[in-house]
């Protein structure tokens, strides 16, 4: 670390990842003093992160609730079986859902495809939170019934400052599979003649990835719903937390170094998309057969060797330091 530089909520992230008893914000003069009078923002102990599978997370910060890409249904497709159907209807199940998303405020929406989008009606419509995704997104939660009042419609570029949260949009992209290619490609710019009633009517609508920073220095979130990125995009975010999607393909240029530098190397990295979606969250995560993620923490251990990785658990509370806290049994 260059000489002079202040102690920033990294250098302490780095510290914890590296086995240190330090909370993320110690509550010394040195780092008071770094901070604006009464900006400080929470410690690690004080924000939980929840694993929902696939993309999604749920991040606690003391009694508010931020959700990001809650697909919790999770419904057959016939992806696993080699009979992938888009005919497939769509469908939520709302005693699956709500075991797990608590009482959100907010559910930032990265794209529009089922595995992401399926369950944000169910949760906007029952909970009144606010929804942030783009305008496709918008369009198409309109057509499913969701108020155009609670949807906030952003491009990118957007930092949305929520009282206590700092939520920044990313302009993203989405996968690609072998062939450059990916599923139900396409936006739109006004409702749908008829409400989505299965899979394929769901475009992807462009893809959005989010920060989330708990407060003026407490730890910050990078969240990814797409293995794909613009690397201009997302330099200079500098996040504690790299939720990175795990590839499907190599047709992305080295993903992952490109990736983690244009980051500044995160102390902690967890990879995320790996799993099957198809499969219950009860029990542990069973892996996603197209998913290398082997060769995905071998190219993170080279890349940014001093990065702490964590392979998350649906069972597991984590706190903002990503480390356990306690089984999670829902609520």
């Amino acid at each position: 670390m260059p000489s002079g530089r202040r102690l920033d909520r990294r250098t302490v992230l780095r510290g914890a990842a590296l086995g240190a008893a330090a909370p993320l914000v110690p509550a010394t003069a040195a780092t008071a003093s770094a901070a604006a009078p009464g900006r400080r923002g929470p410690a690690a102990d004080a924000v939980s992160l929840r694993w929902l599978g696939t993309a999604g997370w749920r991040i606690d910060v003391g009694d508010r609730t931020v959700l990001f890409d809650p697909y919790l249904t999770r419904f057959s497709t016939g992806l696993y079986e080699g009979a992938f159907d888009p005919r497939t209807p769509l469908r939520s199940r709302p005693s699956v859902v709500d075991a797990h998303i608590g009482r959100p405020e907010l559910v930032l929406v990265s794209h529009s495809h089922w595995d992401h989008l399926a369950d944000v009606p169910h949760i906007a419509k029952t909970t009144g939170a606010r929804v942030v995704g783009t305008e496709t997104t918008f369009h198409l939660l309109v057509s499913l019934g969701v108020d155009a009042g609670q949807i906030s419609v952003v491009k990118g570029g957007e930092v949305l400052d929520l009282g206590g949260i700092v939520v920044e949009a990313v302009p993203s992209l989405h996968s690609r599979n072998k062939k450059c290619a990916y599923f139900a490609p396409g936006t739109l710019h006004a409702p749908p003649a008829t409400a989505p009633r299965t899979i394929s009517d769901l475009p992807e609508g462009d893809t959005l990835a989010f920060q989330v920073t708990a407060g003026d220095g407490g730890p910050s979130a990078f969240l990814m719903g797409a293995s794909d990125f613009s690397e201009r995009a997302v330099r200079g975010l500098r996040p504690d937390l790299a939720m990175v999607a795990v590839p499907s393909s190599t047709a992305t240029h080295r993903y992952v170094p490109r990736l983690l530098r244009a980051l500044d190397s995160p102390g902690v990295v967890v990879p995320v998309h790996w799993d099957n979606f198809e499969v219950p969250l009860a029990g542990s995560p069973v892996r996603d057969p197209a998913m290398d993620l082997d060769g995905f923490l071998a190219q993170v251990g080279k890349a940014a060797p001093a990065a702490r990785v964590v392979v998350p658990d649906y069972r597991t509370v984590y706190d903002g330091a990503m480390r356990p806290v306690r089984g999670w049994t829902g609520g």
